[in-house]
């Protein structure tokens, strides 16, 4: 009988018996790792993630030096995702794009032909008619690739290779910054100036324990390639730095225009790293027809290749502060741009650094590069030192070799045994060409020996110091601070760092349009705000839902707060720019705040009507509160009294600034007149007892001049009233029970 053959399983289609969690856990970590490490975080040492590096390599392998010529993106994006990244030939053209980005890389590191988007947001043209090269920066970034500077690794599909990160001669981490989201973390770093990091990076070399305060007399602050102004404080960025959290406020940067005639033009030069100046234009022309900002006229974009936008103000005696500040506040003119300096340590571990670790970790890995090229210069010199030995053996007994390559039939192990040769040199004296033999060859190969021989002491010299690496980092170091100095288009600071003044408050007349408004309540809680100041004829003919009634109307601004006082001592705002219309019955109060329908409205009146109101509740007690103790932020409001059980609200008066003195009066229809200022002043509470009861509660309280005496309505359609100017028979302490008011005082017990 034929063997049967053995078919195995296949391992792929085998049911694990495995607790779901633990299975679903193992596997996402895999995941999240992967991201962490090989798509989203940066590496310390080069400050590229794989991508990135991956472009680069690429382009290099395809000789785009930036003395040779450009060639098409799509060539790039091909290699890239056919040889080292097997994703989406978008996001790798994405990537490449943002490299070539002026306005997105600090310091560039493709250098783009044709249409790569611009500051407005417009997309990248297409790759197939896009060409790009390498920059210089990017050619700093690699010097050493041929040199064992870094370890290389297979392909993913084993083909090829690939550099594990590259020797990185130019700070990129910190100078381009960097942006990702991983899962569970995320990274931002934002652009810096590189000669500043080049200055801290040997005061590193030269002491390794300098602190963060040392490292940042150097690096002062962030720099962006779109410019604009740092408005933190030195405490501030100290502090994001040193802990490597944090954000940056950075402002637009703008001048007053003078046009002539004293009107002005605020013009922006320069807008926050990261913002989209179409999207900005748009925001800005929203806030004006929104007339959130009425001191603002117009916004136009007059930018070329330099961004200038014009902010028309509305008239010429607007304050240009007052204006720019508003739409700091308002639009992102002012932006935070976040730093979490969350990155891969030279063990590919991920963790927040300050700025003074992730710039060590550069200067660290720059050392282990310098050894690395050191060691492998020295090994080509050996290898060359050995040929050279050969070649000169070979001129020393030249009759002898030509004898022996002539009559030999293996001339090779004849040469070897004769003149103590190796293999590798028997071989390179058979190559030599006819050419070489001339007595000038000779003196060469000895001159060259010796300058071998030299540069071999000095490397081996550097090799077995740990000053002389110091020393010979700095130079590189310094070398390429100058090629990026601050004097340099290139290198020159673009962004300032200013900590701006404490913000003013900016009035709320500058954010409303000011417009007369009769503000009006009615008996059910409808509230309407009607354009302009009417009569009392015109409020006698308003129109009210059926079964309800005028409750109370007054005239304001626009740019008022409303106060509205409820029956449990909560007091609300109402902003008068926001009431519903005067056409129609308006809206329900009580649906703008959140106030329950079984508890009532006591008052409605402007904040700006007096700096200090008398609230009272229905049992006689009250006190003086500050207005501006009242004003609620939430739809909550604020509990400026607290009647005690069974009592509530009764009483919010405006105070008159000259009024000194109270006037109560109770159900069981007693007045009693005592000073002012034996009133408590409260932010919040009970208060105190104005008038004492043995039955009923307070009907009404004011306040007053006692010297004019105490003023009523005589009621009916005369309009006349009545003054009662000695209020001596009613004057007493504050809390006595009071006597009968005058004759004629009206018989509801309201002032």
């Amino acid at each position: 009988m034929m063997p049967t053959d053995i078919i195995e399983p296949d391992p792929f289609n085998a049911i694990v018996d495995a607790p779901f969690d633990s299975a679903l856990s193992e596997r996402y970590l895999v995941y999240a790792l992967s991201t962490i490490t090989a798509r989203s975080l940066p590496d310390v040492r080069d400050g590229l993630k794989p991508v990135h590096r991956r472009l680069l390599w690429a382009m290099r392998l395809l000789n785009l030096d930036p003395a040779q010529g450009y060639k098409k993106c799509a060539r790039v994006v091909g290699d890239v995702i056919g040889k080292y990244h097997p994703h989406g030939d978008q996001s790798v053209y994405d990537a490449m794009v943002r490299l070539a980005q002026s306005f997105a890389m600090r310091y560039p590191l493709v250098d783009g032909q044709g249409n790569f988007g611009n500051i407005d947001g417009d997309n990248a043209a297409a790759y197939r008619y896009t060409e790009a090269r390498l920059t210089q920066v990017a050619i700093d970034m690699m010097d050493g690739l041929d040199e064992d500077a870094v370890d290389y690794r297979p392909t993913y599909n084993g083909e090829d290779h690939e550099p594990e990160l590259l020797p990185g001669l130019f700070p990129n981490l910190l100078a381009n910054g960097a942006a990702g989201i991983a899962v569970g973390m995320a990274t931002s770093i934002p652009p810096h100036n590189a000669a500043e990091l080049f200055e801290a990076a040997i005061l590193l070399i030269d002491q390794p324990g300098a602190t963060d305060a040392q490292v940042l007399e150097h690096v002062t602050g962030p720099d962006f390639p779109t410019g604009g102004i740092v408005v933190d404080s030195p405490a501030a960025i100290a502090e994001s730095y040193a802990t490597g959290r944090g954000s940056f406020r950075v402002r637009a940067r703008w001048h007053v225009e003078d046009l002539g005639r004293g009107t002005w033009n605020a013009i922006v030069t320069e807008i926050p790293y990261g913002v989209q100046k179409g999207k900005l234009i748009e925001q800005i022309a929203t806030i004006i027809n929104d007339k959130k900002l009425p001191i603002l006229a117009d916004v136009r974009d007059e930018s070329d290749s330099e961004i200038r936008i014009v902010i028309e103000p509305r008239a010429r005696t607007v304050d240009a502060t007052m204006l720019m500040e508003s739409l700091f506040r308002m639009s992102d003119l002012e932006s935070r741009v976040s730093l979490n300096l969350n990155v891969l340590d030279s063990r590919r571990t991920p963790r927040v650094m300050s700025l003074r670790e992730a710039l060590q970790g550069w200067v660290d890995h720059q050392f282990i590069v310098l050894q690395r090229r050191t060691a492998h210069r020295l090994g080509k010199i050996a290898d060359r030192i050995e040929l050279l030995d050969g070649y000169i053996t070979a001129f020393l007994n030249l009759d002898r070799v030509i004898e022996i390559i002539r009559t030999e039939d293996e001339p090779k192990p004849v040469m070897m045994a004769e003149f103590d040769l190796n293999d590798r040199q028997a071989e390179a004296i058979l190559n030599m060409r006819l050419r070489s033999l001339r007595r000038l060859e000779e003196m060469e190969l000895r001159k060259e020996r010796e300058g071998l021989e030299a540069e071999k002491t000095g490397l081996e010299a550097l090799l077995g110091s740990d000053a002389r690496q110091r020393t010979r980092l700095k130079k590189d170091f310094g070398r390429l601070r100058d090629r990026y100095g601050l004097e340099t288009a290139l290198g020159k600071r673009r962004t300032t760092i200013e900590e701006a003044a404490p913000a003013r408050e900016i009035p709320l007349e500058a954010m409303i349009e000011r417009e007369p408004i009769t503000v009006i309540l009615s008996q059910r809680g409808w509230i309407r705000a009607m354009k302009g100041h009417i009569d009392e004829a015109t409020a006698a003919e308003l129109k009210f839902k059926e079964g309800d009634a005028a409750f109370l109307h007054f005239a304001a601004q626009t740019t008022d707060k409303i106060l509205l006082a409820a029956e449990n001592g909560r007091f609300y705002t109402l902003a008068a720019d926001r009431l519903p219309g005067g056409r129609g019955f308006g809206e329900p109060v009580r649906a703008m705040i959140d106030l329950d329908g079984d508890i009532g409205i006591v008052a409605l009146l402007p904040a700006s009507r007096a700096e200090k109101l008398l609230v009272a509740a229905t049992d006689g007690r009250g006190f003086v509160v500050r207005t501006a103790d009242t004003i609620a932020e939430t739809r909550k409001g604020k509990t400026v009294m607290t009647p005690r059980l069974g009592a509530k609200l009764k009483i919010v008066r405006a105070i008159d600034p000259a009024a000194d003195y109270v006037a109560a009066i109770g159900d069981n229809r007693r007045l009693l007149v005592f000073p002012l200022n034996e009133l408590a002043e409260l932010a919040r509470g009970q208060g105190v007892q104005l008038q004492r009861y043995r039955d009923g509660g307070l009907s009404d309280a004011i306040t007053f001049v006692f010297a004019n005496g105490l003023s009523w309505a005589m009621g009916g359609e005369s309009g006349r009233t009545r003054t009662e100017s000695d209020l001596t028979a009613w004057r007493a302490a504050r809390g006595a029970a009071g006597r009968m008011p005058p004759t004629g005082f009206p018989r509801d017990n309201r002032f």
